[in-house]
């Protein structure tokens, strides 16, 4: 798994390193630097990357957000803590901040809803988005996230700890390693390390682990929530149960699975990005002509509950 991600890390390094990179734009979120990038032009699609990697690692390096600004205006944010944004390291800065570092930098673009997409840590961020702001989200793309019903607190401290020490992510990578397949290898650990710290703070990533808890999403907000929502995970991704229990929770959700993928390679595969255009493509404001026709959702009670933050 992780030889298979280091190699497009360290090109991605090359093309950062020789000037090869988009406008660099900025904003204040709440006192913290936000770095993002534009382009394309359409309905606004936002994307989020995971954790410990960047915007470019997650979403230019393999060709997805060339791909939908073909059709639409993608923009691209380095969340806090990570990449060209600024990298505070108390935990509070974290967690609800960075869901609300989305709504201001829709603020900040003037844009009153946009499609949100997510991966991994940025999934979970989108699913929050719905549960707390779905008012600003024109639909909702989680991928390798879903509801988790509980948090880990042992193992995020475990982790936490981990990059507090300066030993990286490796009780992550262990954790996303696939079952049935090898764990990662020292030599490959070491490796992984020495691309963490050259684009990252690893006490900066260790405030970011403590603030997840605050990333647990109201079951009853994300079940009302109106916000059309797919979910793209691999066959092999250890956090597909989560993939599983949101589509419990939400019967209308739009579930890709993508075969022989995993937590690592995914958003590599073609399924991805086609399941990803042809979703966007049927629910955006202007449905593109000859796509597939839009799926009957189930019937949702007309009055919710409520919701709660």
């Amino acid at each position: 798994m992780l030889h298979r991600f280091l190699p497009a890390a360290a090109s991605w390094l090359l093309l950062y390193s020789s000037g090869l990179r988009a406008q660099e734009l900025f904003f204040d979120s709440n006192g913290v630097k936000l770095h993002y990038t534009i382009s394309g032009k359409g309905e606004p699609v936002l994307l989020i990357h995971g954790f410990s990697v960047t915007y470019p690692i997650q979403w230019v390096y393999p060709g997805i957000s060339s791909a939908l600004a073909k059709h639409y205006q993608v923009i691209g944010l380095d969340c806090r803590g990570h990449g060209q944004s600024g990298k505070p390291r108390d935990p509070k800065m974290y967690g609800a901040e960075m869901v609300e570092d989305v709504v201001r930098l829709l603020d900040h673009l003037k844009i009153k809803k946009a499609h949100l997409v997510g991966y991994s840590m940025g999934g979970f961020i989108v699913l929050k988005m719905v549960a707390t702001h779905p008012d600003r989200i024109l639909t909702a793309t989680t991928a390798a996230a879903g509801f988790e019903k509980a948090v880990d607190s042992k193992f995020l401290e475990e982790l936490a700890q981990s990059l507090d020490r300066g030993k990286g992510i490796g009780p992550l990578l262990v954790r996303l390693t696939p079952a049935g397949y090898p764990k990662p290898t020292e030599g490959q650990l070491l490796i992984g390390r020495f691309l963490l710290n050259a684009i990252n703070d690893q006490k900066a990533l260790a405030a970011v682990v403590r603030g997840f808890k605050d990333l647990a999403i109201c079951e009853q907000s994300l079940k009302y929530a109106k916000v059309p929502l797919l979910a793209l995970v691999g066959e092999l991704d250890p956090l597909k149960p989560g993939v599983d229990s949101l589509k419990e929770l939400r019967p209308d959700v739009e579930v890709e699975v993508i075969k022989r993928a995993d937590h690592m390679n995914a958003f590599y595969q073609p399924e991805f990005i086609n399941a990803l255009n042809d979703f966007l493509a049927r629910h955006g404001q202007n449905p593109k002509p000859g796509s597939k026709d839009k799926k009957k959702h189930e019937e949702r009670e007309k009055k919710s509950p409520g919701f709660c933050r």
